[in-house]
């Protein structure tokens, strides 16, 4: 048994949107009222990575993005990414609850969407749960459903969104900026030959990738420091030496190396379609509109 009390929401949380935000919220709220530690429970895979013959579910975020937007957004302080395999596929719903969440890690509350499916076959549900808890004497939130101008929030709204190109509406759905962390990679040293100090992330394996095209970003350094960017993602047909799918982001005012350096860049605005010119000059010109525009997006949100 764990020394610590915990509240924990539970959900695979992909992109940790306004949806999941309402059973967050109301975790940190129940963890307060009661003394515990409010956690989040989230599967390293999505479990449609186990089902034979299905395509997986491209991911919003990684599961330490997912760890990151929990604990600065809402509060929670620890985050239990645990491994889905077949052995977690096949547990009993009871058994679950019981055992990994109760005797494993202290939970004396548990906090779930309205139509939240868990355990063997997915026989475990809200009313379910809801039941089990009283039975143990632990505490139980059921959360309806977010909606937003009559849509319901979703992962799966998003990853349509984002897929299109369409950023700003993703941006609201999610109530946070579209989020990719990764380590700085070695590229063509095209910002040197712009003007502009670049930076370049890879997608790891099954996550998303946005629509081809120019974004209005924000990219965090480690040290907690910031700068507005303007990123492309996808081949660079100007330059286009492979197939390999990047975010370059152009980062403006700032003069510095950060090779293997890992960064966080958030994505708030769609610009236009990834276009090849017919010069770097183009190019660049081309950078400098984009640039103005990021800067006029961030100077009309303050």
């Amino acid at each position: 048994m764990q020394s610590d009390k915990r509240v924990i929401a539970l959900g695979f949380f992909d992109g940790v949107h306004l949806g999941h935000g309402a059973l967050l919220s109301l975790c940190a709220k129940r963890a307060a009222e009661l003394g515990a530690v409010p956690a989040a429970f989230t599967f390293d895979l999505h479990p449609s990575a186990l089902i034979p013959g299905k395509e997986p579910v491209p991911l919003l975020t990684t599961p330490a993005d997912r760890a990151g937007l929990m604990e600065r957004l809402y509060g929670i302080r620890e985050v239990i990414v645990a491994h889905y395999d077949d052995h977690m596929m096949k547990t009993p719903w009871r058994e679950f609850v019981t055992d990994y969440l109760v005797r494993d890690h202290g939970a004396v509350h548990l906090v779930v969407g309205h139509d939240f499916h868990f355990g063997y076959k997915g026989e475990g549900d809200p009313q379910r749960l809801q039941a089990l808890c009283a039975e143990l004497g632990l505490g139980c939130d059921v959360v309806p459903k977010v909606e937003l101008d009559g849509v319901t929030v979703s992962s799966t709204h998003i990853r349509r969104l984002i897929s299109q190109g369409n950023m700003d509406e993703a941006v609201r759905f999610l109530g946070h900026p579209h989020v990719l962390t990764h380590k700085v990679a070695h590229g063509k040293k095209l910002g040197s030959a712009l003007g502009f100090p670049t930076v370049n992330l890879t997608f790891a394996p099954g996550l998303l990738i946005p629509a081809y095209g120019v974004y209005g970003c924000k990219v965090y350094f480690t040290s907690g420091d910031s700068r507005l960017a303007v990123t492309n993602v996808g081949i660079r047909p100007t330059i286009r030496d492979g197939d390999a799918v990047t975010a370059e982001g152009f980062l403006l005012d700032f003069d510095g190396d950060l090779y293997g350096q890992e960064v966080r860049m958030e994505f708030y605005c769609y610009l236009r379609p990834e276009r090849k010119f017919d010069s770097l000059e183009d190019l660049r010109s081309e950078v400098m509109r984009n640039a103005q525009q990021t800067r006029d997006f961030f100077a009309d949100s303050k």
